[in-house]
């Protein structure tokens, strides 16, 4: 006949922690020197319907629920009685009736309420979570204010009226708080506060004649403010009538150094913008092959200024890109982006003339590090 052993309480106990977290039947009965698979069983019986008391009896002793074992002092059993109150403690595992487990927010809670009773170890086990995922919580609880987080970039993306991504976002963030681009852009994806701006494609159309030699060769990097300058026209389709958008971009630190509106687009047109600029000898200014920046009128006027012309090849707007962009972007931001897409022409000019002080003065870049064009000018000078 087998010898029959009998476990300590704490041994028992350890058990049922294990089994609890999730350690098979196997692995706890070889860590705790278990010889017998029922008795696993029946200790998490016991536990399960809240019969910890059973856990004292000797081996061979049987009584029913609610007697306990007989003790030999008043004082063992007092702290006996203490131990089971504790562990006895109730505390939800899992929501009843759908089996998901408590979110991490009441997990930590429920941790730091029974903390003064008990164990964090014991804690955890008796909530199926692991001491480590416990404190991992618990700690980006502490440092993460989430609910605060979301209200500050959700002002933001409404400040600069949805016309920024996650990385000008966290840009601005970064001022105040260290925090990580991937952060931002998680919250602004589940709060739906991405970026609204709309991509015009555009249509490569035209086939410009050649006249000056193609200088810019795509480099779009420039060492000193009014050294290189690129120009281009684009209408706007949005009020009464056709509006067309002359302007000149300065590559240094893609500041709009002049522009101006019409609704003719002629060679006095561009000269109107040309006139506005003030005299840079030895500047590169680059268009496209249009016919107004290919005219006798033009030309004359670039070199009375000093300015050597650059064009673009044919067929390739590419070749002149940063001020492809700004004409892009500055319709994505507020026609497109506002629903302005049928309007009065006054309400168009006010709009351009509006957005080129914004662009100038607020909307920061990531080239520039973070600045607007005017204030990256004024930091290098």
């Amino acid at each position: 006949m087998a010898t029959r052993v009998s476990y300590p309480v704490e041994t028992k106990m350890k058990a049922i922690e294990l089994r609890i977290t999730g350690v098979p039947v196997k692995e706890v009965m070889e860590q705790l020197s278990i010889r017998n698979k029922t008795q696993l069983e029946t200790w998490m019986r016991w536990y399960r319907k809240g019969e910890l008391n059973r856990l004292e009896q000797p081996v061979g002793k049987q009584y029913s629920y609610g007697k306990g074992p007989e003790f030999t002092s008043e004082l063992e059993q007092i702290k006996a009685e203490n131990r089971f109150l504790k562990q006895q403690i109730d505390v939800p595992k899992k929501v009843q009736g759908n089996g998901k487990e408590l979110s991490p927010k009441i997990i930590v809670e429920l941790v730091e309420l029974i903390h003064g009773e008990v164990t964090i170890t014991k804690a955890c086990a008796w909530l199926g979570v692991p001491r480590a995922t416990y404190y991992r919580w618990r700690a980006k609880n502490e440092t993460r204010p989430l609910d605060s987080m979301v209200e500050e970039i959700r002002e933001l993306c409404t400040e600069h009226k949805f016309r920024y991504g996650y990385r000008k976002i966290t840009a601005l963030l970064r001022k105040k708080y260290k925090i990580n681009h991937k952060r931002v852009q998680r919250i602004m994806q589940c709060e739906q506060l991405q970026c609204r701006v709309r991509v015009k494609k555009r249509k490569h159309t035209g086939q410009p004649a050649y006249v000056a030699e193609y200088l810019l060769k795509r480099k779009f990097q420039a060492e000193a403010p009014m050294h290189k300058l690129v120009t281009d026209i684009t209408h706007l389709p949005f009020g009464g009538k056709m509006m067309y958008l002359s302007s000149i971009l300065d590559l240094y630190n893609g500041e709009i150094v002049v522009s101006s509106l019409s609704d003719t687009q002629d060679t006095d047109f561009v000269l109107d913008t040309l006139n506005q600029l003030p005299a840079v000898p030895g500047a590169i200014l680059h268009s496209d092959q249009g016919s107004v920046y290919t005219s006798l009128g033009y030309q004359e006027a670039v070199k009375g200024k000093g300015i050597t012309m650059s064009m673009s090849r044919k067929g390739t707007p590419a070749d002149n890109a940063p001020i492809e962009s700004f004409h892009s972007t500055l319709k994505s931001e507020t026609f497109y982006l506002e629903g302005l897409t049928h309007t009065t022409t006054a309400i168009v000019e006010q709009t351009v003339r509006d957005y080129i002080t914004f662009y100038n003065a607020i909307r920061i870049q990531m080239k520039l590090n973070n600045q607007s064009p005017i204030d990256y000018r004024r930091l290098a000078v």
